[in-house]
């Protein structure tokens, strides 16, 4: 006989639920699409498209892209209320927070010019 999940859950005491519960977040927190990202945020594609300028189509077909460009991706997250980080992760070493693509990172020649003039 399949055994049901809700059932169980229901058994464990209040503590154990919680620390369920807590995992489940931190699990469904690991990994969003932008669609899964957008629905936690109780947002609508409404809502974003008008935050964006687009039509509700354009959001539906947005969702739907595995390849984005990172312009596209930093907006429709910031229209959700977040911000984008790009981390590249290495197996030899810390993470590390790639700042040349983040939107108030100072253009590069302009930073190289602005290191130059302080050397």
């Amino acid at each position: 006989m399949p055994v049901n999940v809700n059932e169980i859950i229901r058994k464990l005491s209040p503590a154990e639920r919680k620390k369920v519960e807590e995992r489940a977040a931190e699990i469904m927190a690991e990994e969003m699409s932008l669609r899964d990202l957008r629905k936690a945020r109780k947002l609508t594609q409404a809502r974003i498209a008008k935050k964006l300028g687009i039509t509700q189509d354009s959001v539906s077909r947005l969702e739907k892209r595995s390849d984005l460009l990172l312009s596209t991706l930093r907006k429709t997250v910031k229209a959700m209320g977040g911000d984008v980080r790009i981390v590249a992760e290495f197996p030899d070493r810390a993470p590390v927070v790639l700042t040349e693509l983040s939107e108030d990172a100072p253009p590069r020649k302009a930073a190289r010019r602005h290191a130059h003039a302080n050397a």
